[in-house]
């Protein structure tokens, strides 16, 4: 009996072009990432240096590291109350599109029905609506309904517009979650929400970390939405307090500004790069499966 040899090398050049290709995606991909970081890297090390020195040469190494900017900013933004005021609407904002956008995405994915898709296409379409064409509506209708002007008010203007990419994301992952749960534990006596709440949320944990991550990013770097609601300087969030250390006529204290800036991202940075594999699975899971 003859064996027929197959013949496994690749083709003159093919090898070579595969090598130029990874050669072009790793400079691409490192040309994004110094784009990406250079502001950053800016940012902290002109925060460091002293205000005549920062204005002498932007990319000179400090000759002295001026720690005494990060207690400035510290007191000049009051920053313990900046940051207090942020977690308030970071946590009430993040509760209320994790809670409304679990159900409904678990609700619209197990009911299927011209409803439950109109509905859904209804919240995704949603997400294509920019937020300046409605911001003055959004404006009046916070003053008409006294949430304008305080912290828990801006939190619930948070859920409202963070609910549409969020039920889109559970919608999808709840289709890989099998039916026949459900069906199990009806059949043992469970009711709808208890079926939700003990068998359906745990398993929505994946989804669930990319929706808080995410939506805590926009919350907590978001500038415009609180500058519009936000009226008294007790109430202000990190960045605002911030924007209050720009003077008139180009007077800016800039080493307090940079100094703020990095305080405020921080905690943000950490809490990312510990959870973007979750955020990363979640997104493909929850889009993909969609």
């Amino acid at each position: 009996m003859s064996t027929v040899r197959v013949n496994s090398t690749l083709k003159p050049g093919t090898a070579a072009r595969r090598r130029i290709s990874s050669v072009i995606i790793i400079l691409v991909l490192l040309a994004g990432a110094v784009i990406t970081l250079f502001p950053i890297y800016m940012g902290v090390l002109n925060s460091l240096k002293t205000e005549g020195d920062m204005m002498n040469n932007i990319l000179a190494i400090p000759r002295q590291l001026e720690f005494g900017n990060y207690s400035d900013a510290f007191e000049k933004t009051n920053f313990l109350r900046s940051l207090g005021n942020t977690v308030v609407v970071a946590v009430i904002g993040l509760t209320g599109i994790i809670l409304f956008s679990s159900m409904a995405g678990y609700k619209l994915s197990r009911t299927p029905g011209r409803l439950s898709t109109f509905l859904f296409n209804l919240f995704v379409l949603s997400m294509l609506i920019p937020f300046h064409s409605i911001m003055i509506s959004l404006n009046r209708i916070s003053m008409k309904l006294a949430v304008q002007g305080s912290t828990v008010g801006l939190g619930l203007i948070y859920i409202g517009l963070g609910v549409s990419m969020a039920i889109f994301l559970y919608h999808g992952f709840v289709k890989s979650i099998p039916r026949d749960l459900d069906e199990a534990a009806v059949i043992d006596g469970c009711g709808e929400l208890r079926l939700f709440t003990t068998i359906i949320f745990p398993l929505l944990l994946p989804i669930t970390t990319t929706v808080a991550i995410l939506n805590l990013l926009w919350m907590w770097n978001d500038f415009l939405l609180p500058l519009l609601m936000l009226t008294d300087a007790d109430q202000y969030t990190l960045l605002l307090s911030t924007n209050m250390l720009f003077g008139q006529y180009g007077n800016n204290d800039w080493s307090a500004i940079l100094s703020s800036l990095v305080l405020t991202m921080l905690p943000v940075v950490v809490l990312y790069l510990l959870l973007q594999k979750y955020i990363l699975n979640g997104i493909a899971d929850g889009a993909v499966k969609g």
